[in-house]
């Protein structure tokens, strides 16, 4: 069992001169700090059954948004600045730190912030970056019991394995969880 517990370091408080909460994850009686140096927001749909937020990178596969804290931000700061980017949603809120991943690519630590968006999004749409050489990216809602991990890189299939344990352990629904539900 995984349990996300949190606290200071003076070290990385000195380092950026504010507060700032690093995620400590403790398993298998072990200690194990993790700063994050990603940040990647994550957006569910109202769609019936739990649906994540996913987009089609012309060279990469399917991904979720994710980009580098830059120095000075909060992981939720860098979310929603990399959702604005990579995704043209300006109007979002983090309402949730849903903890810390080492990635074991690059040494990278991800950090997922759970985020709302108070206008509906639509089903699908693509967006042009500014950055990542201007490339089109086009968004799509993905249910969580249907991931498309085929169309993945690794690192990502990884990630989405880590979302859908961590949601369905706070309590979201799946899209064959509700169905029965509605059978029955």
């Amino acid at each position: 069992m995984v349990q996300v517990l949190e606290h200071q370091t003076s070290e990385h408080l000195a380092a950026h001169a504010m507060d700032k909460v690093v995620k400590c994850v403790l398993q298998c009686d072990k200690e194990i700090t993790m700063s994050p140096n990603k940040a990647c927001p994550v957006i569910l749909s109202s769609i019936p059954g739990t649906h994540i937020l996913l987009f089609r990178h012309p060279s990469a596969g399917v991904q979720l948004v994710k980009g580098t804290i830059e120095k000075g931000e909060t992981p939720a700061q860098a979310a929603l600045r990399e959702l604005s980017e990579e995704s043209g949603i300006a109007a979002a809120s983090v309402v949730s730190d849903m903890g810390c991943w080492d990635a074991g690519h690059l040494d990278q630590i991800w950090s997922f912030q759970l985020c709302f968006t108070p206008a509906p999004l639509p089903r699908q749409w693509t967006h042009q970056t500014l950055d990542d050489h201007c490339h089109t990216f086009s968004f799509f809602w993905a249910p969580l019991d249907n991931l498309p991990f085929a169309d993945c890189h690794p690192v990502f299939r990884r990630a989405l394995r880590f979302l859908t344990a961590r949601l369905t352990a706070q309590g979201y629904a799946l899209a064959h969880d509700q169905s029965k539900n509605h059978l029955g």
